[in-house]
């Protein structure tokens, strides 16, 4: 992290300073747990892969613990970034603009006009100047809403609130196809759901709909102790690469998303049960089960994207919609 001074990380000495110096009261609403240990963003930062010709997108930077570690890996190499000028610079160049760049995506007006004076203050001008600041919800936001001279992302990094982890994951591998990769922390137990495999205990509506966009893996545990305020809960890391599109087309991915709820409403029914109000009768849903080489016998959950897809390719082609289906990035 040659970028920056040796200093530039925030201990939690800093930590609190900024805090009080911005009268904040971090809150369970917010999801507020700061990172305030060095060495963890170091780790973060390696093991989320930062180049120097990286677009990363950060949702919820907070007080900045984890943005300045990478505003000091994005962009070090001044030539790379020049290169890339036109976009086209390793995978963060999904689109036009000037790539080893941080966007951090921030909902809380105060933390976001702060962010850019700590980078300045803590780091080189030319790794400061590398931030761009977004307010917004990182519900919400999207590809129109970052700055028209930074290239796509080609990264996402970030701390997720955990309260809405999953939502706003799904959501954001939605809106921004330009991600290639990534590293999020979350609760322990929402990452264990969303890395799990068909037929574990844990496996669930979230682990199928992310499955839909990425390969998703564990990437180790985070101590308690490195936040403040310190969580009540375990947290830990998902890493994840953009995968090959499962079968059938992208029009047809509410429908998936529709039968992956339906099935996971009731984790104890058989796909005959459970997906009757999505095929519009048990027959319906043996009749396409067949046509999809899946067990209308079976539970959701021994099911992988592929055989939900093949399940809504089936019905587009029988012509069965009984329901609306809807698309939402909601999790179990």
């Amino acid at each position: 992290m040659s970028a920056g001074r040796p200093d530039a990380l925030l201990a939690p000495a800093d930590v609190r300073a900024l805090a009080h110096a911005l009268d904040l009261r971090p809150t369970k609403r917010r999801g507020q747990n700061f990172l305030v240990d060095p060495n963890t963003v170091r780790r973060l930062v390696r093991l989320a892969g930062i180049g120097p010709d990286d677009t990363v997108l950060e949702i919820g930077p907070g007080l900045g613990s984890l943005t300045l570690g990478l505003l000091s890996a994005a962009g070090t190499n001044a030539a790379g970034a020049g290169a890339a000028g036109a976009g086209a610079a390793g995978e963060g160049a999904a689109g036009s603009g000037v790539a080893g760049a941080v966007v951090a995506v921030e909902v809380d007006p105060p933390l976001a006009a702060a962010l850019p004076a700590t980078a300045a203050a803590r780091l080189s001008p030319p790794a400061a100047s590398r931030l761009h600041v977004v307010l917004a919800d990182g519900l919400t936001v999207a590809p129109g809403d970052l700055p028209a001279e930074v290239a796509a992302p080609g990264v996402l990094a970030a701390n997720l609130p955990y309260n809405v982890a999953v939502p706003l994951l799904l959501g954001i591998l939605e809106r921004f196809p330009s991600l290639r990769r990534g590293l999020v922390m979350v609760q322990a137990e929402v990452a264990d759901r969303l890395t799990a495999s068909p037929g574990g205990r844990v496996y669930g509506a979230p682990s199928v709909k992310l499955a839909w966009y990425v390969r998703a893996r564990p990437a180790g545990g985070v101590p308690r102790p490195v936040f403040w305020p310190q969580p009540n809960v375990d947290s830990a890391l998902v890493a994840f690469t953009r995968r090959k599109a499962p079968p059938g087309p992208e029009r047809l991915r509410p429908a998936v998303f529709a039968a992956v709820d339906a099935a996971f409403a009731q984790r104890r029914k058989t796909l005959r049960t459970a997906l009757a109000p999505w095929a519009g009768s048990p027959a319906a849903v043996a009749e396409l089960a067949e046509r999809a080489d899946v067990d209308p016998g079976a539970r959701g959950e021994t099911l992988a994207v592929e055989d939900y897809c093949r399940l809504a390719m089936a019905r587009e082609a029988a012509g069965r919609h009984p329901t609306s289906d809807h698309a939402t990035s909601e999790g179990c």
